[in-house]
């Protein structure tokens, strides 16, 4: 048992909203955490203020820029080297949405920012701990006791990528859309902006990243069998106030929550989704790989999770496929 060591759950976008709020019932399954975030010092402040100081010591702080590929090949070493025999899940949390952007921000690398950070990002730090997160032991300590864990991946979807359910299907400013790709085909620098080659529109840069958040999960469970890795994603519910709508005009961001709270029924705190989150990445009860979880967007007191049908936008093998090998070549993986 002394060559047994404690899980360690990564998780990224932790300054804030439902990734801070995932981190005290990670500790509390009995796994310790790594905090990964652009800023260190912000994300300890922000973790400070919600554990307790024995919690506190259970969580490492780790810097990397989503935005950068640099950024994320060098925290991805030191991830390996400080935590690469302990690592046993990988939580894709981080996330940014500009809708009000007249003109694309541009990344490190020239990508358009919201896809860069939102999906390339997210799909490198991946890839480079892949091979050291199935490789490691399934044995772990995890609460005092010697239990076997399957590794896991766990990325954050949203109901606006999925074009089965209502929210899918907005037409503002458009359904997330991948098309046949041209423009991550084409290099996705400027003046290309989007997927699919066609003219920036900001909020559908948002819901085609997330899209690709999506694809990631399905592809990682087509690719890996399900006793080396579970790959699964989920919609914890609509967390109307995070901070992720903070670029949103001021009028959104107080009409929206009570939009969700009492017409659509759709609203979950930041708590509640952080421990459905974290319940997702760990439990046994959701050990089956290529899931979605949901919990709907009525969330009745006793709502039942369930298994979210998906568009074929994010299942269809060949879409799939070409996603995850046009995103290799962008992040110069292949």
């Amino acid at each position: 048992m002394e060559n047994i060591k404690k899980g360690i759950a990564l998780i990224t976008g932790t300054t804030s909203g439902v990734g801070l709020n995932t981190i005290k019932p990670l500790i509390r399954s009995g796994w310790d955490v790594l905090a990964v975030n652009r800023s260190s010092k912000r994300a300890f402040k922000a973790s400070s203020n919600i554990l307790t100081k024995g919690e506190l010591e259970k969580v490492s702080f780790i810097e990397i820029d989503l935005s950068d590929l640099n950024s994320v090949k060098n925290g991805s070493n030191e991830i390996l080297d400080r935590f690469g025999d302990r690592l046993k899940i990988i939580i894709c949390n981080a996330a940014v949405y500009k809708p009000r952007l007249r003109k694309p921000e541009r990344s490190a690398q020239g990508f358009e920012n919201s896809m860069a950070v939102n999906h390339f990002g997210h799909f490198l730090l991946i890839n480079l701990l892949l091979d050291c997160l199935m490789m490691s032991n399934k044995e772990i300590i995890l609460n005092g006791e010697k239990i076997s864990f399957t590794s896991r991946i766990t990325i954050l979807g949203t109901v606006t990528a999925n074009y089965m359910e209502f929210g899918g299907k907005i037409p503002i400013p458009a359904p997330a859309d991948l098309g046949d790709l041209s423009g991550f085909e084409k290099g996705f620098l400027a003046p290309i902006s989007m997927a699919n080659g066609k003219r920036f529109k900001p909020g559908k840069a948002y819901k085609d990243s997330k899209l690709c958040n999506m694809i990631t999960a399905q592809e990682l469970a087509r690719r890996y069998s399900s006793d080396k890795l579970i790959s699964n994603s989920l919609y914890p519910g609509c967390v109307a106030n995070t901070k992720l709508f903070r670029d949103t005009p001021w009028i959104f961001r107080i009409l929206f929550p009570l939009f969700q709270k009492f017409i659509t029924k759709g609203f979950v705190s930041e708590r509640l989704a952080g421990e459905r989150v974290a319940s997702v990445a760990t439990s046994n009860d959701f050990s089956q790989t290529g899931a979605h979880w949901s919990w709907g967007n009525r969330q009745k007191s006793g709502r039942k999770v369930f298994v979210q049908k998906l568009s074929q936008r994010i299942i269809n093998p060949s879409i799939s496929n070409k996603t995850w090998e046009l995103s290799k070549k962008l992040v110069d993986l292949a």
